[in-house]
């Protein structure tokens, strides 16, 4: 007996339950809940100083801009450590009068990296053992707090209990289609590992806007299992942390977030997602599993909708049904996710930026497989 539908809708088919249960049971409850406005009890604040470690090389200019921001952060008790990995600008030279008007600004200087080791990862780990406070606010030398408010939002997700506080970092909004691909594919990567997390399964964070507690990082041996990486020193600590059996909390507040500037070009948005993306060979298999059905499924979708168009036109009823489906999925998500996270995106855009970021993910992964060498860190 002959099946009423090809293969491809079939296939079809079970690629948009997928992603419809995925919506269901991750990201519609995760956009449905509102992060509450309530400022935190002052006593925990006074409890609770907090580090935040910055490494930095050559990016004076970023400091510049980021430094007024930081130290204007309304917290009663924080330093900053600003770590100069390398820097032949005068990078080292702003750093040091910072700590000479500041008392609350310290200065660690990396004159070499040890050989094999990767750069940042071993920036990182000079800030944070020299760090004075047990709880570590990280961000980035491009990125800049939206608010004064920022360090009291992040720190108030140390109130559950929570070993790690994951935050969101958005990209500025720009003219042009790479920027609001960019910009999609922040809000698609913040919504899957925050609502993930938020459904008790955290896989990783981002490092423009992670914190953790210095008792963390040293149960995890630091960045030991990953050090000669070049990419990781959020995701992979993350993943390390969670296999420590420590907790993690979200922070979704919009005046606790980061804001960076995307990339300019093509070329620097593909290498900078080759080397985020390097860092997926070394995930736990259920984390890799759970993000790899997702994203296999998106991929599916649009490879039985061409098989379908191809070779089997006449089952155009059965494909547009799905099409609708899964666009009112799709929209529903995104719209919900950019409310919560207060991420605006161009509503009528996203589904096409939704097959240009899955055709770019493909060639991406492709091309990790066929050429494993991703961009240094500076």
């Amino acid at each position: 007996m002959s099946l009423p539908f090809s293969p491809f809708i079939w296939l079809l088919i079970a690629a948009v339950l997928v992603q419809v249960g995925y919506a269901a049971y991750y990201f519609w409850p995760f956009a449905a809940r509102r992060e509450a406005d309530a400022e935190p009890a002052p006593a925990h604040e006074a409890q609770r100083p907090v580090s935040i470690v910055v490494a930095a090389r050559n990016a004076l200019e970023q400091l510049r801009h980021l430094m007024p921001l930081l130290l204007s952060q309304d917290y009663p008790q924080f330093e900053i450590v600003l770590v100069d990995d390398r820097s032949d600008d005068d990078t080292l030279l702003y750093a040091q009068q910072l700590t000479q008007y500041y008392a609350n600004v310290r200065l660690v200087t990396v004159g070499r990296t040890p050989e094999g080791l990767a750069p940042k990862k071993y920036a990182l780990t000079l800030g944070i053992k020299v760090a004075r406070y047990p709880h570590l606010l990280f961000t980035d030398a491009d990125c800049v707090p939206t608010t004064n408010q920022w360090l009291r939002h992040m720190a108030r997700g140390f109130d559950s209990g929570a070993d790690l506080v994951l935050g969101y970092g958005a990209y500025d909004a720009a003219p042009g289609f790479l920027n609001k691909l960019v910009r999609f594919e922040t809000l698609l990567t913040g919504l899957q590992y925050l609502s993930f997390a938020e459904r008790g399964q955290p896989y990783m964070g981002v490092g423009r806007n992670l914190a953790y507690t210095k008792a963390t990082f040293m149960a995890t041996k630091g960045f030991a299992s990953h050090i000669r990486r070049l990419s990781g020193d959020d995701d992979l600590l993350v993943q390390d942390a969670v296999t420590q059996g420590r907790r993690a909390a979200v922070v979704t507040h919009p005046a606790g977030q980061t804001l960076s500037t995307a990339p300019a070009t093509w070329g620097a948005w593909w290498r900078q997602k080759r080397r985020h993306m390097s860092a997926g060979s070394r995930y736990r298999t259920t984390d890799s599993a759970r993000i790899g059905t997702f994203m296999l499924a998106n991929g599916l979708f649009y490879l039985a909708t061409l098989g379908t168009l191809f070779f089997s036109p006449t089952d155009w009823v059965p494909l547009a049904i799905a099409w609708l489906v899964r666009t009112s999925t799709v929209l529903a998500t995104y719209a919900g996710a950019s409310r919560r996270l207060q991420d605006r995106q161009p509503l009528a855009l996203l589904p096409i930026l939704d097959g240009a970021y899955f055709l770019a993910y493909f060639l991406l992964t492709a091309s990790l497989v066929l050429y494993r060498n991703p961009s240094r860190w500076k």
